[in-house]
């Protein structure tokens, strides 16, 4: 998983974005998007972050608020106070006590679709 000095970019928490994002390494997002977001490596999305649209990683860990399907390779964290309302396709998963999880979870060894 990614540390905050790996991060490749970030977005923050008073910025908006209309528009799928693509990253090549890895991306921490504490602002609003709307469309999908596509990380090569792992995606860090803060507590205050706010996104309409599908994810697709390597690995990921959610503090805020997903509308939308999360296609993980690897891990996915769900941290306290997540809300998550759509599909998930991940390999390892850990939900912390807190997390709301509207959807279908899916755990296989390989993810139906891989980050480019």
């Amino acid at each position: 998983m990614a540390t905050e000095s790996k991060i490749d970019s970030v977005i923050g928490k008073d910025t908006v974005i209309e528009g799928d994002i693509k990253v090549d390494g890895s991306t921490k997002i504490d602002g609003s998007v709307k469309g999908n977001i596509t990380v090569k490596d792992a995606v860090i999305l803060g507590r205050t972050c706010n996104i309409k649209g599908n994810i697709t990683c390597k690995s990921a860990i959610i503090g805020g608020n997903i509308e939308g399907n999360v296609n993980v390779q690897e891990l996915l964290e769900l941290q306290s106070g997540a809300h998550i309302l759509g599909d998930i396709t991940c390999k390892a998963l850990i939900v912390q006590q807190g997390v709301i999880f509207d959807g279908n979870c899916r755990m296989t060894a390989k993810s139906k679709e891989t980050a480019k």
